[in-house]
Parts: structure tokens; C-alpha cells; sequence
């Protein structure tokens, strides 16, 4: 592979988180409009426990301030799995910050906002492309053996 298929390629992936990015914050947002949004851990494995069917898409977050916290990577590993074990699209991203800020954080009222869950509503009226095409980037990222894909959110 030559210097200007690398830099070509890279370019190539660099768009492609953008556009990830773009899609999970559209998601994010409109899932929160329509009431199908779950913010926190602990609220997330509720809804997990409850009712598993309802469950769409999983988010989960961490930066170096909690990559050694135990007990959140407990957690994570255990939702990771039951995401996988009932076939829901998970991804990972590595600003909490600018996570909590996409869902409204501000003043404070989502301190965790490692594991946000977008949920079907129960009379299926909201559908989202953006969410269409996350499903999608996690399926073929699968494909690729690529089980927690990570997106990008970008600071505005």
C-alpha cells in the first residue's frame, strides 16, 4: 500500500466517524424529544431487567477519569453482554462530557451518563433514519469482528 492510499484511507475513515458522530448526536436528540431515552446505569439495567424487548440501541461512554472504576466496568461488561445476547446495537464513545452535554446536562442532572439506552416507544410511532443508519454501522462492523464499535462525538 503506498503513502497516498494510507492517507487516502484514513481520510476515508475520519468522515466516516464524523458522519457516525453527526448520526448518534440526531439519535440522541430525537429519542430524547420522544421520550425514549434512559440516561444513567443503573436506570439502563432497569429497563434491561423489565422489559428487554424495548430496548433499540445501547450507548456506553467512559474517559480515563473512570476507566478504573471497578465497579463501572462490572457494569459495562454485563450490559455488553445481555446487548449481545439479545441482539441490541451497542457503541462506545470516549467523551462522557460531551455526551451528557448532547442530552442536556446542564445543570448537573446527569451525573452518569456512561449508558444511555434508546428504547421503542410503545405504540411504535417514532422511527429515525439516523438510528437506521447506526444499526447498519454496527452490523457491518460486526462483520469486521468489531464487536464495540466506537464512534466519535465532536465538540461544537
Amino acid at each position: 500500500m503506498t503513502l497516498e492510499e494510507v492517507i487516502t484511507e484514513q481520510a476515508s475513515v475520519e468522515r466516516a466517524a464524523q458522519c457516525h458522530g453527526a448520526c448518534l448526536e440526531e439519535v440522541l436528540l430525537s429519542a430524547q424529544d420522544n421520550d425514549c431515552l434512559t440516561v444513567g446505569v443503573y436506570e439502563s439495567a432497569k429497563i434491561m431487567n423489565l422489559d428487554p424487548d424495548s430496548v433499540s440501541f445501547c450507548v456506553l461512554a467512559v474517559d480515563e477519569d473512570f476507566e478504573c472504576d471497578i465497579a463501572l466496568q462490572i457494569h459495562f461488561t454485563l450490559i455488553q453482554s445481555f446487548c449481545f445476547d439479545n441482539e441490541i446495537s451497542i457503541v462506545r464513545v470516549s467523551n462522557v462530557q460531551r455526551l451528557a452535554e448532547i442530552v442536556g446536562d446542564k445543570a448537573g442532572q446527569f451525573e452518569d451518563a456512561h449508558c444511555l439506552l434508546i428504547t421503542n416507544p410503545t405504540d411504535g410511532s417514532w422511527e429515525d433514519p439516523s438510528l437506521e443508519k447506526l444499526h447498519l454501522f454496527c452490523q457491518e462492523s460486526r462483520g469486521q469482528n468489531d464487536w464495540l464499535p466506537e464512534v466519535a462525538l465532536f465538540e461544537r
